[in-house]
């Protein structure tokens, strides 16, 4: 079914649009833009299409009349791509990145904006139209310096929490803005009303909650991460070990070669996930990292690693046939924290050199250090569920976000701050969360079924049936299974 006709369909079931006046508009094959067209035009209201293009697409539609845009958000994306593939950064929060887009399929867009961010990106549809101008006008603003790009339909109360007027200007000299312009600081985007969520979506997401009777289990099996390609493997503490990472098995197997001639313990790793689990199992000496990885990314990796109180000391030297030149390199060192940028094609003999050079002054992580980093955590994690239990769950959130700064790849941790920031509210907060749950144990049905219905909540249906589908061969019996069947059936 082409694009045009399957909207067309969408827009008659939401009634937006009767038969008569969709025989007209299909019979202009000239524009592919169909919703689009019909809103400029008049025929069905902006957020009549935004819904239609909402439920076509599976992610939330962004009336962009509404917002009220930080400018500073737009340094992350060069004009020229912005107006080439008509995506536009509307909020910037922590790790996360939400962005307009004309045709969210541009997955391709998304994978490098993601890649050279090292932010996670969450693509909310916009008309195309209206897409177009705002790009225009908001870079145009901050080439002259204005601090905001604010809608035509921005609400009054935004305005206020932000402490702006209409024309960007402070309201007076004691209230400064707040630092996340679009979304209220105590406001997840989804609640904003700049973003028109599915209707059918929200009403299959009202009728699950966050479950809490998972909370409180700290079961020593709920570590176990998934199956790898290393499990056999039993690398001797008494040699250095060293983690090889990159989808190439060419240069895999030339680096096992030459490394293990040298006398070190080779591990391999040809996607994100794998490597991450790797990590947990092995604390590696060093690692071998290339940038551009299936599933999560190098920079990614990189940035866990080196946030991370409990892995933060291992070596990284980064490799990368993608970016090049020394001021990018050193870009790369600093942001991420990696100790050498090697760009392909490499002689192999050079990278043994560099491993040789890094690992000369460098004492493994001692038995000990790992023992008492894992206490650590342990404790951060007991201390969060003593404070849940005792009602102040915002100290519990913060016990578990400090254990997950010492531990990021611990899956009870995450699994249970995903779990408190879902039942306050606080959606892509919570996602995020249980994203790293089920990177490091894809196998626990209660986070996956958590992390769908979240999904849900914020609009993104697509990835909601991904996840169901993922959760529905470990569902505990067959009643449960049935249910998420028919849960499936509501959403596609």
């Amino acid at each position: 079914m082409s694009d045009k006709k399957q909207i067309g369909k969408i827009l008659l079931r939401q009634r937006a649009l009767r038969a008569e006046e969709l025989d007209r508009a299909l019979a202009d094959e000239s524009d592919g833009r169909l919703a689009s067209r019909l809103a400029a035009d008049g025929t069905i209201t902006d957020v009549a299409a935004l819904k239609a293009l909402s439920e076509q697409h599976g992610i939330p539609g962004i009336d962009l009349s509404q917002i009220c845009l930080r400018l500073s958000h737009l340094e992350l994306l060069p004009r020229e791509i912005a107006e080439k593939h008509r995506i536009l950064p509307v909020l910037e929060r922590d790790e996360r990145l939400f962005v307009a887009m004309a045709d969210p399929r541009e997955k391709s867009v998304i994978d490098e904006l993601e890649f050279v961010t090292g932010k996670r990106v969450y693509p909310y549809v916009a008309l195309d139209a209206a897409l177009a101008a705002v790009t225009e006008q908001a870079y145009a603003l901050k080439a002259r310096g204005d601090t905001f790009y604010i809608g035509p339909n921005c609400p009054p109360e935004l305005l206020q929490k932000l402490g702006i007027d209409e024309s960007g200007e402070p309201l007076d000299n004691d209230r400064m803005p707040l630092e996340l312009a679009g979304f209220p600081e105590d406001e997840d985007p989804l609640s904003s009303r700049a973003v028109v969520v599915d209707d059918e979506v929200g009403q299959v997401s009202r009728a699950d909650d966050i479950e809490e009777r998972d909370f409180g289990d700290v079961s020593r099996d709920l570590s176990v991460v998934g199956p790898s390609d290393s499990a056999a493997l039993n690398p001797a503490r008494a040699s250095k070990v060293v983690l090889v990472v990159d989808d190439e098995a060419e240069i895999r197997r030339m680096l096992t070669h030459l490394l293990t001639r040298a006398g070190y313990k080779v591990l391999e790793a040809e996607r994100g996930l794998q490597a991450l689990r790797m990590m947990r199992e092995h604390a590696p000496n060093l690692i071998i990292l290339d940038a551009m990885l299936p599933e999560v990314h190098g920079f990614e990796i990189a940035r866990r690693i080196k946030n991370s109180e409990r892995y933060k000391n291992i070596p990284i030297i980064m490799v990368s046939a993608v970016y090049r030149g020394w001021r990018y390199a050193e870009d790369v060192k600093q942001s991420f924290g990696v100790d050498h940028f090697v760009e392909k094609p490499f002689r192999i003999s050079e990278i043994v050199q560099c491993v040789e050079t890094t690992l000369k002054d460098r004492e493994a992580p001692g038995a000990d250090a790992d023992r008492d980093l894992s206490a650590e955590a342990e404790a951060e994690l007991n201390a969060g569920i003593d404070q849940y239990r005792a009602g102040n769950i915002d100290a519990a959130i913060e016990h578990l976000r400090r254990g997950t700064a010492i531990d990021p790849l611990a899956f009870r941790l995450h699994f249970h701050l995903g779990l408190l920031y879902g039942k306050q509210g606080h959606v892509f907060d919570a996602i995020a969360a249980l994203e790293a749950a089920v990177e490091s144990n894809g196998q626990h049905f209660p986070a996956l079924k958590n992390l769908a219905i979240l999904y849900q909540k914020a609009g993104f249906r697509n990835r909601a049936v991904e996840v169901w589908e993922r959760a529905l061969p470990l569902a505990p019996d067959e009643a449960t299974r049935q249910s998420i069947r028919q849960h499936l059936l509501k959403l596609l």
